[in-house]
């Protein structure tokens, strides 16, 4: 049964944006069951490698059957998971969707998130003529939200007590990003570079 939602694969000199596959199981474990990836998470860390499988198997389902578009974040040179990014609650008619993310801990701190976050808004926005895309944010997670606030999404509100995570409370902070506002720097090296004479 085809996808309701074409998604196309994404490139960088350093990423691999792609539909996740059954073999990448092992990968997204090593991710959702680490405490420290999965500290601010609205679930608690996987326990079991049958979760990474099964997780897989739902967004198969998922892309059956909604309107959502899950991309495997991969190292270009192994095309080894090492992340992911998922965009959902989408309306298309209105314009708008929530985008969620994860990285592996050893490739944090390179600029990888930002990276692929920045070739998944240029998609929505200029690909699917989007105009409005969320982010529901645990306010501790600092590097989180500095990275979406580096894009241009503005915190417009907190919402407290929103999860209970493993006994523990925790407050959303919600983040918008409006097409107009989206800090693209390939864009403004397009743009600036526009109107030069040829040579």
């Amino acid at each position: 049964m085809p996808t309701r939602l074409p998604q196309p694969e994404l490139s960088s000199l350093r990423l691999r944006l792609r539909e996740p596959r059954e073999d990448d199981a092992p990968a997204l474990f090593a991710i959702h069951s680490d405490p420290q990836v999965m500290r601010y998470w609205s679930c608690p860390a996987w326990t079991r490698p049958a979760q990474a499988e099964q997780k897989l198997a739902e967004i198969r389902r998922q892309r059956r059957e909604l309107d959502i578009l899950v991309w495997a974040i991969a190292d270009a040179r192994s095309d080894l998971l090492i992340g992911s990014s998922a965009v959902f609650a989408m309306n298309l008619e209105q314009g708008r969707a929530e985008i969620g993310y994860s990285l592996h801990r050893d490739w944090q701190g390179r600029g990888l998130a930002s990276e692929a976050l920045r070739m998944i808004l240029r998609h929505l926005f200029d690909g699917m003529g989007l105009r409005r895309i969320e982010a529901d944010i645990d306010p501790r997670n600092l590097a989180s939200c500095r990275l979406v606030e580096r894009l241009g999404f503005v915190r417009e509100g907190t919402l407290r007590e929103r999860w209970q995570v493993n006994g523990e409370c925790a407050d959303s902070a919600l983040y918008g990003l409006l097409r107009r506002d989206f800090i693209d720097p390939q864009a403004t090296y397009a743009q600036g570079h526009a109107g030069a004479p040829a040579r």
